[in-house]
């Protein structure tokens, strides 16, 4: 197979963000996969991405875009730059991969979607939580019967960010309207995720509220008006008909970050993890079934461990699934890894839980069009 030769918006050294942590390191353990360009948003940046990434660099995305060795561009920027960036290199017929969210909202999702059909690309999109080695054996699990009828899940995690401090480089985050929100990252993120592992939804509700009124920046020791409900408490029912509690706070405890429970009619499955952002999150998977009294490690078969070879450790390891998912779909014509259409039926999902926290009342998905 050709090498896919990728292009990532976003990857600057001299402010290290999510391209520098997780893309390029994926995209380097992977042989299906060339980096051939990145582009910044400044000069300087650039020649220390050349230097640093020994690949052509840009202050202009639109020269990366036009650059005929990028058949795939990444876009990973502040998703207010998202419909910009995307719609260029579509309109260029280019591949994309955008990080989540798509867009800033419903409709600027359902625009970039619709300009990719109309490319005729593939596109990706970053929702790489089910792509876990863990996460794959635990549906495998329960498909298997492993804890009977699925009666409910729980899960309770840290954002990670929207505490009561930022760097200036995050303050956006504290601003709604920019969309990175508690309810549109971390927690879409994990219900993704359960969708993956239990199913749809079949009703869902949301309540949340601004709890910390300003954060600090820590630049400058300023304080900054906050827009961002920093805790978030979704309930819903599946389809299957089990009960759903996700919560979300803002910022880290010092208690748990992140643990997940699904109860069976006959056994259970843990998953805990230091990190509160299941897609990032380095799982402990842990079960009991049957007669088993307590609950056990589990350990994940070879198969799902060695499924993508070449994996790296860390932050990238998800996203070197979804890349290597990406280039099988590519290779066989198969279209298993999430793409935009995913992404605009997880953008109604938001829309439906906004909704239903602006209303108070539970919120029917039957027009979700999965």
């Amino acid at each position: 197979m050709k090498k896919i030769g990728v292009g990532i918006i976003g990857a600057s050294p001299l402010h290290p963000g999510w391209a520098v942590a997780a893309h390029i390191p994926a995209l380097r353990s992977l042989p299906q996969y060339e980096l051939r360009a990145v582009s910044t948003s400044r000069r300087d940046s650039a020649d220390a991405a050349r230097d640093a990434f020994q690949v052509a660099a840009y202050d202009n995305h639109k020269d990366l875009i036009n650059d005929p060795n990028v058949d795939l561009v990444v876009v990973s920027v502040k998703v207010t730059n998202h419909s910009e960036l995307i719609s260029d290199a579509l309109a260029a017929g280019k591949m994309v991969f955008s990080e989540w969210p798509l867009g800033v909202s419903l409709s600027e999702s359902f625009d970039l979607e619709a300009k990719a059909t109309k490319a005729g690309v593939r596109t990706l999109i970053g929702l790489q939580g089910r792509f876990s080695p863990e996460v794959q054996h635990a549906r495998d699990l329960i498909a298997q019967g492993y804890i009977g009828e699925v009666l409910s899940t729980t899960l309770v995690g840290s954002g990670m960010s929207w505490g009561g401090a930022t760097p200036r480089s995050s303050a956006y985050l504290f601003d709604e309207a920019n969309g990175a929100t508690p309810l549109t990252v971390p927690m879409l993120h994990a219900l993704d995720t359960i969708a993956a592992i239990l199913g749809e939804f079949k009703t869902v509700s949301l309540a949340s509220a601004v709890r910390r009124k300003t954060v600090r920046v820590v630049d400058d020791n300023t304080k900054l008006p906050v827009t961002t409900p920093d805790q978030v408490s979704f309930n819903g029912v599946l389809e299957s008909g089990g009960l759903v509690s996700v919560f979300y706070r803002g910022g880290l405890t010092r208690g748990d970050n992140f643990f997940f429970q699904i109860n069976g009619s006959d056994g259970d499955l843990i998953f805990q993890s230091a990190i509160g952002n299941v897609q990032v999150a380095d799982l402990r998977l842990q079960g009991g079934s049957g007669t088993e009294a307590g609950i056990a490690d589990l350990t994940v078969p070879d198969d799902l461990k060695s499924k993508f070879p070449n994996i790296p450790t860390g932050l990238a390891s998800n996203v070197a699934r979804l890349y290597a998912q990406f280039a099988l779909d590519i290779e066989h014509g198969t279209q298993i890894a999430p793409d935009f259409s995913h992404a605009v039926r997880r953008h109604k999902l938001i829309m439906q839980l906004q909704k239903s926290a602006r209303s108070g009342h539970v919120v029917e998905c039957e027009e979700l069009d999965r």
